[in-house]
């Protein structure tokens, strides 16, 4: 080896340790997980039970990302420090519903490319909030449906709120208290909604 390539080797090996490629990930990740459990064994059938398509929720751009809000006061939006969803919380909440209307009311939920053969009553919405308060230290969700429920052209709309306390603006418990408020609005909407 030359005399210029161990000069290199050390300068090469400090300049490794300074190159990223992309954000440093944060500790862990926050998703949804729903209160009713749907049995592994269950089979569901749209000939002697009601279909439903549950569509992605709408949301404002403040909650077009995967971090999670905080509002301190009516202008002002800031996003809680390390707290990263999964994924979009607008497709977590989907989920969530999908899952509390399958064990609540005994419906078939469809996917959308299920739904075009027949589907059923449709769900749809804007998720209006789901972050944190601080002046409240609240878990905030909101959520503005819109039910079809497979008559042509008659639609119900209904807004829904769940607010539970958190005992700091940090992930763990943000994100235990979005978890829980997220749960009550989805079992709020699922009595709505009805077998």
């Amino acid at each position: 080896m030359n005399k210029h390539a161990l000069l290199a080797l050390p300068l090469a090996l400090g300049l490794s340790a300074c190159i990223s490629f992309g954000a440093k990930p944060p500790p862990s990740l926050l998703t949804l997980q729903h209160d009713a459990a749907i049995p592994t064994d269950q089979v569901q059938n749209s000939s002697t039970s009601p279909t439903i398509t549950i569509g992605v929720p709408a949301v404002p751009q403040e909650l077009a990302t995967a971090r999670v809000p905080v509002r301190s006061n009516g202008t002002t939006i800031a996003y809680v420090k390390d707290a990263v969803w999964v994924e979009q919380p607008s497709r977590l909440f989907a989920r969530l519903l999908a899952d509390t209307l399958t064990v609540r009311t005994g419906r078939v939920v469809l996917s959308n490319r299920q739904s075009q053969a027949d589907p059923g009553a449709q769900l749809t919405g804007e998720l209006r909030m789901f972050g944190v308060d601080a002046g409240t230290n609240e878990a905030i969700v909101i959520f503005d449906a819109t039910l079809n429920r497979g008559d042509a052209g008659v639609f119900e709309k209904r807004r829904f709120e769940a607010r539970v306390p958190v005992t700091a603006i940090e992930p763990g418990p943000v994100g235990v208290g979005l978890n829980q408020a997220a749960n009550r609005v989805a079992e709020q909407v699922s009595d709505w909604v009805g077998k």
